[in-house]
This record gives structure tokens, C-alpha cells and sequence, in this order.
């Protein structure tokens, strides 16, 4: 049996920039508001992994990503079970990868004071 390879945020940058795959299964509400910013990711949440795992190429590495790395282990176990051989879980998610200062694009979390101001802008 294949067994789900860990690696870290850097190998998996690396490995992006061979050509792997890189597939976020976190919800597209999560992803709006912080993303990879690299090209090339693919989006399938875990909630309709199990019936859209098939549009990945089993023929490619293929990293699993999440917010910390639970969701992705989920995901990449489907994959293996599913025939998948080249299949990595990248520790800790979106978590770690910004910890790690690799690139992310998030939207400035708002504060009340900014919101205020945005609702008084848009009624003058």
C-alpha cells in the first residue's frame, strides 16, 4: 500500500515550481480570504473531493493542501486509495506556508471603524 508522504511548505514550493500539482481542499469562502499566490492551484474542497478527485491526473505529483494540514490528509488518503501514487500532504497547511514567508494574497481584515466608514461613504 502507498502510504500519504509529508512534506513541507518549502518542498512544496519547490516541487510547484517542478511541476507538481498543487490542490487546496479548503472551502472557496476560506480561499477568498487567503490564498497561495503562486500560478497554477487548483481548488476542489473536501466537501466535493470524493466526486471530483477524478479531474486530477493521476499521472502527476499531486500536493494536498489545507488550512492545517487535517482536510488535506483526508484528501490525499482518498487519492491513494484510489490508486494515486504520487500523492504528498503538505504539514500544516496555509498555516505554516505563511509562517514560512512564501507568498500568500489575503484581503486586509476589516475593522468595525473601517466598515463604519465604507456604510457612511456609500449612503452620501
Amino acid at each position: 500500500m502507498v502510504k500519504v508522504k509529508d512534506i513541507s511548505p518549502s518542498n512544496a514550493l519547490a516541487m510547484v515550481r517542478k511541476g507538481a500539482l498543487l490542490v487546496d481542499v479548503r472551502e472557496p469562502r476560506e480561499v477568498a480570504r487567503k490564498s497561495f499566490d503562486i500560478p497554477g492551484v487548483v481548488n476542489i474542497p473536501l466537501s466535493t473531493f470524493g466526486k471530483r478527485f477524478t479531474e486530477i491526473a493521476s499521472s502527476r505529483k499531486v500536493i494536498i493542501a489545507c488550512r492545517s494540514g487535517n482536510r488535506s490528509l483526508m484528501a490525499a488518503r482518498i487519492l491513494v486509495n484510489s490508486g494515486y501514487t504520487q500523492v504528498f500532504n503538505m504539514q500544516n497547511g496555509i498555516i505554516s506556508w505563511e509562517r514560512a514567508g512564501l507568498p500568500v494574497k489575503s484581503i486586509p481584515k476589516q475593522t468595525i471603524f473601517s466598515r463604519l466608514m465604507r456604510i457612511f461613504r456609500s449612503n452620501s
